[in-house]
């Protein structure tokens, strides 16, 4: 029993310390790794490219088509003319030959402001995808600063129940010294080692709780070795306590990406309706072009012949009727429009909601957490006077095991409140569109 209770203490001590092949990573670490391989992130940043090159003058329609063709053409034939005097005139193999080429130009003038009104929805469009991967972007260092303080956490929880360990090995000194003196019983001893036992599992357990958070972090960073070891910089979870709500409140108004999102979706669809209007103005159209082509006969009067030449036009229309069909297209879109701002309000409100909800949640941890520090200190104290009591004799093992859990649970509360305060502070962060605050 002794034996497999130390190598299990190696093997946890060995997990937990630095050795020469595991890399030491701190947040910002993370985070670097995470924005640079991160498959979303790399997703994210080529359809924003994609947006990007779609914002161009000739996919708005401001510049002019412009085609070259060529084309050759022959006719091989075999003739019989009959004339009116009997006689009859027979040609075989008559070959004839076209041969053309064409340079046109096919140009847009005006069609309603329809050309400008694309350009700039192009243009949001363009926004709205530095707005996703930006989106992308803050939701990653998010998933990355919470799993990064979870796998903090994780470890401090491993080390409070190392401390159980360490009690519980202490405790069982004692008691196989007084048994060895006489002054206690074997049942006091046995006792002993299953409070021993029952904290050594709790902790190999949260060996897997740690490791489990290390490989999250590792599958968030996208590394290709998911099963690669590290230990963090900190270690502790620092909670800042200086958020302040009505300063929250206005950077979630200015700089929240789902509610600007939203905005420029708001722009595009009155856009969109200004495209549609755009079909009740005229509309004029410029082309022009050369040609030259070159005709062969076998046979007949000429032997070839050129022509050459441009050519060019100007077209000029407006729609009068088109079965009322423009006038429920322009109706539909100012409905669109109307959802568009509903929608930008629904989540506006939804955004404020949140903020309230864990502004209110952030700010009852906090005064938690200086409850429960207070509440660590006064167990950590009665835990020295119980062991002192103990290894005197004036204290029984089963109120020193409840002075001892005592501790060990004001020590777990207190990480689990840290880490609840922790995640509402990068809620909030993430709210008011200043996550990457957390990157310097």
């Amino acid at each position: 029993m002794r034996i497999s209770l130390l190598i299990l203490s190696l093997f946890i001590i060995s997990l937990s310390q630095p050795s020469g092949a595991q890399s030491v990573y701190g947040l910002n670490d993370c985070i670097a790794i995470g924005l640079e391989k991160n498959f979303s992130i790399l997703v994210a940043r080529n359809n924003e490219s994609i947006s990007n090159n779609n914002h161009t003058l000739g996919n708005a329609g401001y510049l002019p088509s412009i085609d070259l063709s060529g084309s050759f053409n022959g006719v091989s034939n075999n003739t019989t003319q009959n004339l009116a005097d009997g006689s009859q005139n027979k040609s075989s193999i008559a070959l004839n030959t076209t041969a053309n080429a064409g340079l046109n130009l096919e140009w847009t003038i005006f069609n309603g402001f329809n050309v400008s009104t694309t350009y700039k929805k192009l243009g949001e469009l363009k926004q709205i995808g530095a707005l996703n991967t930006q989106l992308s972007v803050e939701n990653l260092v998010t998933d990355i600063v919470l799993g990064y303080y979870a796998y903090i956490q994780q470890v401090q929880m491993m080390k409070n129940l190392e401390y159980a360990v360490t009690l519980s090995k202490e405790r069982l000194r004692i008691d196989e010294d007084r048994y060895l003196l006489g002054s206690s019983s074997k049942l006091q001893v046995l006792q002993s080692r299953v409070y021993l036992n029952a904290d050594s599992s709790r902790l190999s357990k949260q060996f897997e709780v740690v490791r489990a958070a290390e490989v999250n972090l590792n599958e968030l960073m996208a590394l290709d070795d998911l099963t690669k070891s590290f230990a963090a910089k900190d270690s502790a979870v620092d909670v800042n306590p200086a958020l302040i709500y009505e300063k929250l409140l206005e950077e979630t108004m200015a700089d929240n990406t789902t509610l600007n999102i939203a905005a420029r979706n708001k722009t595009i669809s009155e856009y969109d309706s200004r495209i549609i209007a755009s079909r009740s103005y005229p509309y004029l159209n410029l082309s022009t072009g050369y040609d030259y082509n070159l005709l062969n006969y076998s046979e007949g009067t000429y032997k070839n012949q050129k022509i050459s030449g441009m050519n060019y036009g100007l077209t000029f229309g407006v729609n009068l009727f088109d079965g009322l069909n423009q006038r429920r297209s322009i109706h539909n879109s100012r409905i669109e429009i109307e959802n568009k701002e509903l929608h930008y309000r629904e989540i506006e409100q939804g955004i404020k909601a949140d903020l309230i909800t864990i502004y209110s949640g952030y700010s009852n941890n906090l005064r938690l957490i200086r409850l429960e520090e207070q509440n660590l200190q006064t167990a950590g104290e009665n835990l020295e006077i119980a062991l002192e009591r103990y290894k005197l004799g004036s204290l029984s093992g089963i109120d020193l095991r409840e002075v001892q859990k005592s501790y060990l649970d004001a020590k777990e509360r207190l990480l689990l409140i840290q880490s609840q305060a922790k995640l509402a502070e990068v809620s909030l962060r993430l709210i008011s569109g200043k996550i990457m605050e957390y990157y310097k």
